[in-house]
């Protein structure tokens, strides 16, 4: 049964996860495809370069409000089927804390392959803040310390980024030691994964053709 209820939390994770809602937020504020302008991302940053502030706020808002959902109705769901002695085993360091590892890779994998975007999406820093918050805060809040730094050390958003990835093993590893090799390892891949993700901004990075933070709109 718990096997079961897994499977059916990491596919409800990834759909919710792909939901673009860079893009809803675009053709409802303005009937514009934010993919077609500035980088062409769905994500927070580009909303903001696009459309603006309010926009980029509202992107930054659902992204991480994916990542919080598809976590806290995973967790439930999870204890459901643990029955008595589930919320040490889901905790870090618990025998299961795999499970909810996979639900935060899931959502977050949903939003940079959508499936409703033909497998392309963003680059998973809101909804990876938001599956932290949701279930390791502590880490999830510590991950603002390598992102300002970065950001307001270079203004590149994409430096902020790959920094609070790049540093998300080290804040769990300090946070949860007694976590399992499999939970460590798991948080470990979606580093790379948002790292991967950010590979045209290293390349822009290196030939200075990357766009600095603003709050204006493009246009």
């Amino acid at each position: 049964m718990t096997t079961v209820v897994l499977i059916v939390c990491l596919i409800l994770s990834f759909l919710l996860g792909g939901v673009p809602f860079g893009l809803i937020v675009g053709k409802v504020m303005a009937n514009e495809d934010i993919r077609t302008e500035g980088s062409g991302n769905i994500g927070t940053t580009n909303a903001l370069r696009v459309l603006g502030p309010l926009a980029g706020a509202l992107t930054l808002l659902f992204d991480c409000l994916k990542g919080i959902i598809a976590v806290c109705l995973s967790r439930a769901a999870l204890l459901w089927a643990l029955g008595s002695g589930g919320e040490g085993l889901l905790a870090p360091g618990g025998g299961h804390d795999l499970y909810l590892a996979l639900v935060a890779f899931a959502a977050v994998a949903g939003h940079m392959y959508s499936p409703y975007l033909g497998f392309k999406g963003g680059k998973g820093i809101a909804v990876g803040f938001g599956v932290c918050i949701a279930w390791v805060w502590p880490v999830g809040l510590s991950l603002w310390v390598p992102f300002l730094i970065g950001v307001v050390l270079t203004r590149y958003v994409s430096v902020g980024s790959i920094a609070a990835a790049a540093s998300l093993p080290i804040w769990v590893l300090v946070y949860y030691p007694q976590a399992t090799t499999g939970f460590v390892g798991v948080f470990v891949l979606l580093a790379v994964l948002v790292i991967w993700a950010h590979r045209s901004n290293i390349v822009k990075l290196a030939h200075h053709k990357e766009s600095k933070l603003s709050f204006s709109k493009k246009k």
